[in-house]
């Protein structure tokens, strides 16, 4: 109960103070290329429930939103402008209306593919007992450094030791990484077996 009221009133905050910011990304979006600056996607929830979580688009309107995660700032999908946002992180923004109404928390595991979720067996799906975060454990202390193996294993930590000065410790270390290098976020190995993700294009 006390993690939802935190999440309630971050959230609100959130979005009361980048309101106008939110607006201008979404116009220089448009401005940029043509398609919605807002998509979703199906993600895997608490407890494996399916919701649709909000980003800004940082691709082309007419690539696929389900191919492989780009691998460097370089991908041909990327916006200019789209490129910026992923390294800022701003892409996430929207996401604080998916913790307002419940389906999210500031902090927790990252939401992933229904076809990932699919794939874990029982240990690794106690990730889902918890409400995926817009910021996590394994995005705090690794992200793109992380196979999926490796970010699991961060998330079952956090689930094991949830607790708010984790998430704070968690929340603190996010906002060092937005203004340090931003590397990290470029997936450099999905998993320590293979490169793409499960159900991409080319598989």
């Amino acid at each position: 109960m006390v993690k939802r009221i935190f999440d309630i009133f971050g959230s609100l905050i959130a979005i009361l103070i980048f309101a106008l910011p939110m607006l201008i990304i979404a116009i220089l979006i448009r401005l940029e290329s043509k398609g919605n600056a807002i998509f979703s996607q199906k993600r895997a929830g608490w407890r494996g429930k399916a919701f649709s979580m909000l980003k800004f688009r940082t691709m082309c309107a007419d690539v696929d939103p389900y191919g492989n995660s780009p691998r460097t700032g370089q991908d041909p999908r990327l916006t200019r402008f789209g490129r910026w946002l992923r390294e800022k992180s701003l892409d996430e923004f929207p996401q604080f209306f998916n913790v307002l109404v419940g389906q999210m928390s500031l902090v927790g595991p990252r939401p992933l593919y229904e076809r990932q979720a699919e794939l874990w067996d029982q240990k690794q799906r106690h990730r889902l007992d918890v409400k995926p975060g817009i910021t996590g454990y394994a995005q705090a202390f690794g992200r793109g450094d992380l196979t999926i193996e490796e970010k699991i294993e961060f998330d079952l930590y956090y689930v094991e030791n949830l607790g708010f000065l984790l998430d704070l410790k968690i929340i603190l270390k996010t906002i060092v990484n937005i203004f340090s290098d931003r590397s990290t976020i470029y997936e450099k190995r999905y998993s320590r077996s293979h490169d793409r993700e499960p159900g991409s294009r080319g598989e």
